[in-house]
């Protein structure tokens, strides 16, 4: 893939980190699109930093998604960016809308006025399913959103499928389903779990305060899906996807086997706490990525259990590491 150019919004995220990962190795040109800020938070693609191009844009302002485009001239645009906390959202749905719905009809305005050859993903979420009509879900299973994330994702799904059925532009949308991993965000609940083992396993802490044990989420690992994202843009023709493992875990599945590779017993720590439940819950999401597996050849490589153990030992060498130089200072 040596000579093709993409641009990532959302590059210093989880998924824009290991996407970028991903596209380096295939010999792309790759540049990351940051906001403005007094301080730029790149430790997640900190490694990368010398390899890539960032510029900045906004998907708040169009001129400079325009400017981006035409800056970096590319033959992909990976849109990664949004406000991605569900819990945050209801806090700020207006600005979620700005961002995680209007955000990419800006964008593919910019697309379609700079080069309409572009390739474009849009990072749809499972979120969009809400309160499911079936179960597993599937690229035909109706919306249902739950959140005000949720109904963002949809408009922006949605966009994004009318501007290529309107304006003949290879747009397509992954329908994630929750993927992590140890660059996952503290604030979100695998990471909390599996950074609060850590910090109970090295006596930083003695309990960890979750919410609804009993949610099911579909987990796979970011690594494998960004794969997911770069065979959409390889296909003859543009669709969407579903992007799942099909196995449905409780939040108290996840805990448990996080606790048990620490070598501790959940039961003993977790802490459930009605500040974490959601104002409209979202109960059992799985998904079924049949038409990825067919269609791109696609299919997760990492478990359930490998995931969860993967970020607890993560984890518990990063805090071990931060004692160490407290001890050294």
């Amino acid at each position: 893939m040596a000579g093709r150019r993409a641009l990532i919004t959302g590059i210093t995220g989880q998924d824009g980190s290991y996407l970028a990962e991903l596209l380096l190795e295939k010999e792309y040109e790759v540049f990351g699109m940051t906001r403005r800020a007094s301080t730029e938070n790149v430790s997640r693609i900190q490694h990368l930093v010398d390899r890539l191009t960032l510029l900045q844009g906004d998907l708040l302002d169009p001129p400079s998604l325009d400017a981006a485009l035409r800056s970096a001239e590319p033959h992909e645009v990976y849109n990664l960016a949004a406000q991605s906390f569900v819990p945050t959202s209801w806090n700020q749905p207006v600005l979620t809308a700005e961002f995680t719905a209007v955000g990419v009809t800006r964008l593919l305005e910019a697309v379609r006025a700079v080069d309409p050859d572009i390739r474009f993903y849009q990072a749809s979420s499972s979120e969009m399913f809400g309160k499911v009509r079936e179960v597993p879900q599937t690229e035909k299973t109706p919306f249902y959103p739950r959140s005000p994330y949720g109904v963002a994702k949809t408009y922006a799904h949605y966009i994004t499928v009318n501007y290529r059925e309107s304006y003949g532009l290879y747009a397509v949308s992954g329908i994630l389903f929750n993927h992590e991993s140890p660059r996952r965000g503290l604030e979100f609940v695998t990471r909390k779990i599996s950074d609060g083992v850590a910090r109970i396993k090295l006596g930083l802490a003695d309990e960890l305060r979750l919410g609804n044990l009993e949610a099911e989420r579909d987990w796979g690992y970011a690594g494998d899906y960004v794969e997911a994202m770069w065979r959409m843009l390889q296909q003859d023709e543009a669709g969407d996807y579903v992007v799942a493992t099909g196995e449905p875990h409780s939040v108290q599945e996840f805990a448990n086997v996080a606790f048990d590779h620490a070598g501790l017993e959940a039961d003993r720590f977790v802490k459930v706490d009605p500040e974490f439940l959601r104002p409209a819950e979202v109960d059992h999401l799985v998904g079924d990525a049949g038409r990825a597996r067919a269609k791109l050849g696609w299919e997760p490589k990492t478990s359930f259990r490998e995931l969860v153990e993967l970020m607890v030992a993560a984890d518990l060498e990063r805090l071990s590491a931060a004692a160490e130089r407290r001890e050294l200072a």
